[in-house]
């Protein structure tokens, strides 16, 4: 009942679940996914900020997803399952990436997480490509150091620079660069870096692509 409430984004309803039955802040879905990363799927830190007083303990994946460094660390100290996966398939490292939590991708890293780690799910991201779909230039910059492949394919055959076009970002363009990006790799139907950023309507960017 909680995850269709996160799902519809009723943060009232979800409030309201969490108070009258605390113990439904910690329900997953059938594929073993919680509210919690659930919520933070849509993007709703008031969902979040609602379930989480009510949650006995946060597990690697969930602190990974919400930027708690403390229990990242206490994870780390006491398991290690620093690669393990939530229902849908991503690791903790991917969570770090996609969400911008540069300091907790350090010590998962540190902890050796794989750094290559394919998400065992369709969309087959690692989390380099976590990193720069949502511009998350400091965790990119990790993880390239790292040993992450700048030019790993995912679903569709996207690239990490694929993603910097699409978003305009150009710094991460640039690091990518730097680190060996092929900006002429095309995804599976036929578009380059270039000309992904050029249809975004970034067009200097699209000219610096090509320059390569």
């Amino acid at each position: 009942m909680i995850i269709e409430a996160v799902q519809a984004g009723d943060v009232e309803r979800v409030t309201a679940l969490v108070e009258e039955h605390p113990e439904r802040a910690a329900e997953r879905d059938a594929q073993g996914v919680s509210a919690l990363l659930h919520a933070c799927y849509l993007g709703r830190r008031d969902i979040v900020d609602a379930i989480l007083p009510h949650l006995p303990a946060l597990d690697l994946l969930e602190a990974a997803a919400v930027g708690d460094t403390r229990r990242v660390a206490q994870w780390l100290e006491n398991d290690d399952a620093v690669d393990q996966r939530s229902g849908d398939g991503f690791t903790a490292l991917h969570y770090a990436a996609f969400f911008g939590w540069p300091e907790i991708a350090g010590l998962l890293l540190a902890a050796g997480a794989d750094v290559v780690a394919v998400a065992s799910n369709p969309m087959a991201v690692q989390p380099l490509h976590s990193a720069a779909a949502t511009s998350q230039r400091d965790v990119a910059e990790r993880l390239l150091a790292a040993g992450a492949d700048p030019n790993a394919r995912q679903q569709g055959g996207f690239v990490p620079i694929h993603a910097a076009a699409q978003n305009g970002d150009a710094a991460l363009a640039e690091l990518l660069l730097s680190h060996g990006a092929d900006p002429a790799l095309e995804t599976d139907d036929g578009r380059s870096a270039s000309a992904i950023a050029r249809t975004a309507g970034h067009g200097e960017l699209a000219e610096r692509l090509e320059a390569e």
